[in-house]
C-alpha cells in the first residue's frame, strides 16, 4: 500500500454497513451518493446484477480492489469475499473514503466503473496528476465450465510475472506481451519438457504487473487455483480457467516497487532464510553414504572452497525400487547402514566443519511400509474417488515404486505426519528439509482429498496448491512445536504465498544446455516479480545427458551465474552412474569458480541484510532492471542484466565461446565492480566488456554511485558463511565498500544469529552506513548499532573501501589522524591506518572499536592515481607467446602470473606499456615474464633474472620509465 499519515477512519458494524448500502442504493437513481466517513475504515463491499449474472466490488484499501464475479445471484455483501490459501492477508481498513454514483465508485486512488449492463469494471488510477486508466475487465463465457475475464490493454507495454514457465530459444529476455502463458498440462503446475530447456518445472503464480510509459502500471491478482491460460498476444489480453467463480484483485500504485510490495502485503512476505543458505550446498543424486559426504566435502573444502551444507538425495533413506511395493519411498528413517548415527554425524559436520545437512522427502509412500498403514489407518492419504474409498495406488511412471500419497489439504495430515515421521530429523539436527516431486508430479487424476475450496474434493480442486499445503504444513508445524530454528524448504513447485512459508524454488531437472542456462535467468525475472525471491537450478544441470556444448564452459559460466543470483548456490546432477562430476574444483575452471564463490561469500552481510529487507519492506533481491528503472525503455524486456539489491548490476553470460558481451548502464554513474573504473551514462551501452580478467571468468557488475556493500573477509582459510574458518581465527570486523557520490546516501546493515527465529521478536542489530562526498572530502560514517542478538560481538574493527576518483592525501577516523602505509602489505600487518590502493581505491581501517559508538572517517581526495611506462628488453617470444609485467601493486597483479599485464611489442624485441591508476608515492616491484597468451595459465615460461626491478610512483602524473630485460 502507498505510505500515507494517520488519517480519519470510520467504524460500521455489519447491520450498519448493510443499511448505509441499502440507502445508497436507493440514493443512486436520485444522483450522487457519498457514503460518508466515520470513525475507522472498513472494507466496502457493492454489488450488481444483470442478466443473470453478479459483480461484487469489494475495495480494501484506497489502492486496492478485490472483484468476485460469476452466475446467479452472487454471495451479497454482508460478508468479505473468498480468498484461497494463497492469499495471507484478508484485515484489510477498508478504503478512507468511498462515494457512489451510479456504477461509478471512487476511493483516494481509485475510480472502478461498472457497466451495470454487461458486468465490465474499468479501473482507473487516480492518484496521478491525470487519471490514469489501468483496463476494463469483462467476464467471459461465465456460464461454462472454462469461463475467464478479458484485460482491455489500455496503454500498458510491457508485463510481468506469471510464474514459472520456460520458453523456448534459449533467450534471457523478454516479458509476456505477446506471449500465452499456458498451463503446462492438465492441471496446471507440472514438470514439462523440451529440446532446449529439459524437464523444467511450471509453476502457475496468477499475479501479473503490467506497465505503460514512465511509471505507469498496475498490479493483477487472479485468486484462483484451477490451471489458467493467459493470452496476452493480442487486445484484449484473456485469463481463463476453470471454478464457479472468478475472482481478481486489481492494485495500484506510483511505480512497481509500490505494486509488487502490495502485492508482497497480500500473499505475504518471506521470512529470513538461515545464513547458511547463503552459501555453497553441494548435491547430486547421490551420495550413497557418510564416507561419500566426508570425501566430497575434503576434496572441495581441500580446493579452498567455502562449504555451507549437503543436501542428501534418496539414498539417505536407502534408496527407492522400482515399480515395487517395498520400496523405501516414503520412509524418513535413515539407512543406518550407510549413514549410521546420524544425530552424532550431523552434530560433528555443524561442529567440526560448520557444514549443514538436508535431506529429500517427497510425498509419495511404498505399498508395504508401516508409515503407509499408519497413514492409511488415519486417514491421511489421498483416496482413490471417494471420502469412504481405499488409498489411491500410483503405478505410473514408478521409477520411486508404487503406493500411496499424503492428503496435505488436511493440517492434521501435516501435523502427524510431522510429528510422527519428520520431527526426529529436526532433533537430529537437520537444517532444512528438500521438497521433490511437489507439483505434484504423479497423482489419480479421479481422486478424493479433503479439499482446500468448501465442497470440492477432486484432483483439480487441489492439485495447483498441493507444494504449497504442504510446504504450510512444515511451517505452520514448527510454530505450534515451537521450533526456535527457522524451517527452510527446497521446493520444485509452488503456488502464490509460498514465499511466506520459508520456501525456496529451484526449476526442476534442467537440462545441462546453454539454451537452459539462458532461459533460467528469464525465469528467474518473472519469478521476482511473481514474489518468490529465493529461485534457482542444479547448476551444471540436472540432466547430463542433454549436454550439445563444451562442458566446462557450461559449467563455468553456470556456476558464475548462480553465485550472484542463486539462494542457495547448489550444483547438482543425476549421478547414479558414478559418472558425472558436480564439485566446482573438478568441473570447469576450478580458479573461477572459486573466485566466484568467494566473492558471493564476501557479500553475504549485503545478501543477508537484502533478506531482512524482503522481510521487512517485501523487497526483491534479485529484481529485474525494469523494477528500478521503469522509465527507461531499453530495459523493459531485459532479463540478460539484472540488480542485486538496488545497487548492483551484474550482466549474465550464456553462450558458446563467450570471451566478451556488451553492457547497458541506465542513466546515472556506475563502478565496474572488478576495476573501479568509473562511468558516467545518459543511457548508454558500454562495448565488449570482457569476461575474462586476470585469468578468470567472471560475469560484468557494476555499483551505482553512493552504493554501500557491506562484506565479510573471506580468503583461503573462510569455511562457510558464519565466519568459521580452517585456522581457528577471527575475522569479524565490519567492512563497507563505498562507492563515493555528492548524493547523500546510506545502506543499514542486518545481523542475527543467522539460524533462529528470534529476529522476529526483535533479536537483531541494525547498523547503517552513510556517505557523502563534498568538494575533496568524502565522509563514511558507520553509526551506532542499535539492537542486538546472541553472540553479537560488542566490539570490532572497522574497514573501509572507498572508491573515488582520486587517491587520497588524508584519512581521519572521528577527528584524528590515521597513519598512511605504502602499500598493502604493510597495512595488512598493522591494525589501523590506510593507504592508497590504486585502481580508484582508498582502504582504511581502524583498531577494535564499540559497536554501540559512531565510527567516522574522513577522506581528503587530492591526489590523482599516476601512470609509468613499463618497459621490457631482450623480450624475444615464440608464436602465441607474450611478454607481461608482474609485480607487487594490484595493477600488476600482486604477483599473480594470471593477473600479470600484457605489454605490446613497440620495438621487437623490446615490450612495452602504460599501465595508469597506480597508487601516488607507493614502492613497486616488478618483473618481466613470458607467458602464453590461451587460457590465461598461472605459470609463468620464463622470469626476469633477478633482483626485481624497484622504483617509487610519483607523487602524480607521469613518472616516466621503468625498465627490466631478459
Amino acid at each position: 500500500m502507498r505510505r500515507r499519515h494517520l488519517r480519519l477512519r470510520r467504524t460500521r458494524g455489519r447491520l450498519d454497513q448493510l443499511a448505509a448500502f441499502l440507502t445508497a442504493s436507493a440514493l443512486v437513481l436520485t444522483g450522487l451518493v457519498g457514503l460518508a466517513p466515520a470513525a475507522q475504515a472498513v472494507p466496502e463491499r457493492v454489488d450488481f446484477t444483470a442478466n443473470g449474472n453478479y459483480l461484487v466490488v469489494e475495495f480494501l484499501d484506497d489502492d486496492l480492489v478485490h472483484f468476485e464475479t460469476g452466475t446467479g445471484s452472487g454471495p451479497g455483501t454482508a460478508n468479505p469475499l473468498f480468498t484461497t490459501d494463497q492469499v495471507a492477508k484478508t484485515d484489510y481498513p477498508g478504503p478512507s473514503s468511498l462515494t457512489q454514483n451510479g456504477g461509478i465508485l471512487t476511493t483516494p486512488e481509485l475510480r472502478v466503473e461498472v457497466d451495470t449492463t454487461t458486468l465490465c469494471a474499468t479501473v482507473y488510477d487516480t492518484a496521478r496528476t491525470t487519471d490514469l486508466l489501468l483496463h476494463t475487465s469483462c467476464p467471459r463465457n461465465l456460464s461454462q465450465d472454462w469461463k475467464g475475464l478479458s484485460f482491455t490493454k489500455s496503454s500498458m507495454e510491457n508485463a510481468y510475472g506469471l510464474g514459472e514457465q520456460f520458453f523456448m530459444g534459449g533467450s534471457s529476455d523478454g516479458d509476456w506481451v505477446g506471449r500465452t502463458r499456458t498451463p503446462g498440462d492438465t492441471f496446471g503446475n507440472a514438470m514439462v519438457y523440451d529440446d532446449d530447456n529439459g524437464p523444467v518445472g511450471n509453476a502457475q503464480i496468477p499475479v501479473l504487473f503490467a506497465v505503460g510509459s514512465g511509471t505507469s502500471g498496475y498490479g493483477l491478482f487472479v485468486d484462483q487455483i484451477y490451471k489458467q491460460e493467459w493470452d496476452l498476444t493480442g487486445d484484449p489480453w484473456t485469463m481463463d480457467t476453470w471454478g464457479d467463480q472468478l475472482r481478481w484483485y486489481v492494485m495500484s500504485g506510483p511505480d512497481l516497487p509500490d505494486l509488487r510490495s502490495d502485492y508482497l502485503e497480500l500473499t505475504g512476505h518471506p521470512p529470513v532464510p538461515p545464513k547458511k543458505a547463503f552459501g555453497l550446498w553441494m548435491s547430486e543424486y547421490g551420495y550413497d553414504s557418510w564416507s561419500e559426504v566426508d570425501s566430497t566435502l575434503a576434496d572441495v573444502r581441500g580446493a579452498g572452497f567455502p562449504v555451507d551444507g549437503m543436501m542428501l538425495d534418496v539414498p539417505w533413506f536407502g534408496g527407492v525400487t522400482a515399480g515395487s511395493d517395498d520400496t523405501r519411498m516414503g520412509t524418513l528413517d535413515w539407512d543406518t547402514t550407510n549413514f549410521p548415527s546420524p544425530a552424532s554425524k550431523i552434530a560433528s559436520l555443524a561442529s567440526d566443519d560448520g557444514v549443514g545437512v538436508i535431506p529429500i522427502e517427497e510425498s509419495y509412500i511404498g505399498k508395504n511400509l508401516p508409515e503407509h498403514s499408519d497413514m492409511e489407518a488415519n486417514g491421511y492419504l489421498v483416496r482413490d474417488g471417494c471420502s469412504t474409498c481405499a488409498p489411491v495406488y500410483l503405478t505410473e511412471n514408478d521409477w520411486w515404486g508404487r503406493g500411496g500419497m499424503i492428503d496435505w489439504t488436511q493440517e492434521s495430515a501435516s501435523a502427524h505426519w510431522h510429528n510422527n515421521q519428520r520431527q526426529h530429523l529436526l532433533d537430529e539436527g537437520v537444517l532444512g528439509h528438500w521438497l521433490d516431486l511437489g507439483e505434484p508430479e504423479m497423482y489419480d487424476s479421479a481422486d478424493w482429498t479433503a479439499g482446500v475450496l468448501p465442497g470440492k474434493h477432486a484432483h483439480a480442486d487441489y492439485h495447483n496448491v498441493y507444494n504449497l499445503k504442504w510446504a504450510e504444513g512444515i511451517a505452520d508445524q514448527y510454530a505450534a512445536d515451537g521450533e526456535t530454528t527457522r524451517p527452510f524448504l527446497l521446493t520444485r513447485s509452488g503456488a502464490a504465498g509460498i514465499q511466506r512459508t520459508g520456501a525456496a524454488m529451484w526449476s526442476g531437472d534442467i537440462g545441462s544446455k546453454l539454451t537452459a542456462l539462458a532461459a533460467q535467468q528469464n525465469v528467474q525475472m518473472h519469478m521476482s516479480m511473481s514474489g518468490v525471491d529465493y529461485y534457482g537450478s542444479d547448476i551444471g544441470g540436472f540432466r547430463r545427458e542433454m549436454l550439445d556444448s563444451d562442458l566446462d564452459e557450461l559449467y563455468t559460466q553456470w556456476f558464475a551465474n548462480s553465485a550472484w543470483f542463486d539462494v542457495p548456490v547448489r550444483p547438482h546432477t543425476e549421478d547414479l552412474c558414478e559418472c558425472h562430476e558436480t564439485k566446482p574444483n573438478r568441473i570447469g575452471d576450478a580458479a573461477s569458480n572459486r573466485a566466484n564463490l568467494r566473492q558471493r561469500y564476501e557479500l553475504t552481510p549485503y545478501y543477508y541484510s537484502l533478506a531482512h529487507r524482503a522481510h521487512t519492506e517485501g523487497e526483491p533481491l534479485v529484481p529485474p532492471l525494469v523494477y528500478h528503472f521503469q522509465n527507461d525503455p531499453a530495459v523493459r524486456e531485459m532479463g540478460h542484466e539484472k540488480m542485486v539489491g538496488s545497487d548492483l548490476l551484474v550482466g549474465i553470460v550464456a553462450g558458446a565461446g563467450e570471451r566478451k558481451r556488451d553492457m547497458y548502464l541506465p542513466e546515472g554513474t556506475w563502478f565496474d565492480y572488478h576495476t573501479n573504473t568509473k562511468h558516467v551514462s545518459t543511457g548508454e551501452w558500454l562495448r565488449d566488456v570482457p569476461l575474462w580478467r586476470n585469468g578468470e571468468f567472471q560475469l560484468p557488475a557494476y555499483a551505482k554511485a553512493g552504493a554501500i556493500l557491506p562484506k565479510m573477509h573471506v580468503d583461503g582459510e573462510t569455511l562457510n558463511v558464519m565466519g568459521k574458518r580452517s585456522d581457528g581465527s577471527t575475522r569479524d570486523e565490519l567492512i563497507a565498500r563505498v562507492y563515493a557520490d555528492t548524493t547523500a546516501s546510506d545502506f543499514t546493515l542486518v545481523e542475527d544469529d543467522g539460524a533462529t527465529v528470534s529476529y522476529q521478536s526483535g533479536a537483531k542489530r541494525s547498523t547503517v552506513i552513510s556517505q557523502q562526498l563534498s568538494g575533496s572530502t568524502a565522509t563514511v560514517t558507520i553509526g551506532a548499532a542499535s539492537g542486538s542478538y546472541d553472540g553479537a560481538a560488542a566490539s570490532r574493527a572497522n574497514v573501509v573501501e572507498l572508491v573515488a576518483d582520486t587517491q587520497a592525501s588524508a584519512v581521519t577516523l572521528n577527528g584524528t589522524t590515521l597513519t598512511q602505509h605504502a602499500n598493502k602489505a604493510e597495512f595488512d600487518a598493522a591494525t589501523s591506518g590506510w593507504y592508497n590502493a590504486g585502481g580508484n581505491l582508498i582502504v582504511a581501517k581502524s583498531d577494535s572499536m564499540s559497536v554501540s559508538g559512531s565510527k567516522t572517517f574522513e577522506f581528503t581526495l587530492d591526489q590523482e592515481p599516476v601512470s609509468m611506462e613499463f618497459r621490457c628488453d631482450n623480450g624475444n617470444t615464440v608464436t602465441g607467446q607474450s611478454v607481461y609485467a608482474v609485480g607487487n601493486a594490484p595493477q600488476l597483479g600482486e604477483w599473480s602470473v594470471a593477473s600479470a599485464v600484457k605489454l605490446e611489442p613497440t620495438n621487437y624485441p623490446t615490450w612495452t606499456g602504460t599501465i595508469s591508476k597506480l597508487p601516488p608515492s607507493t614502492a613497486v616491484e616488478w618483473k618481466c615474464i613470458k607467458r602464453k597468451e590461451d587460457n590465461y595459465p598461472d605459470t609463468a615460461d620464463e622470469w626476469q633474472p633477478d633482483p626485481n626491478n624497484a622504483f617509487t610512483t610519483p607523487t602524480s602524473g607521469y613518472g616516466g620509465v621503468t625498465s627490466g630485460s631478459f
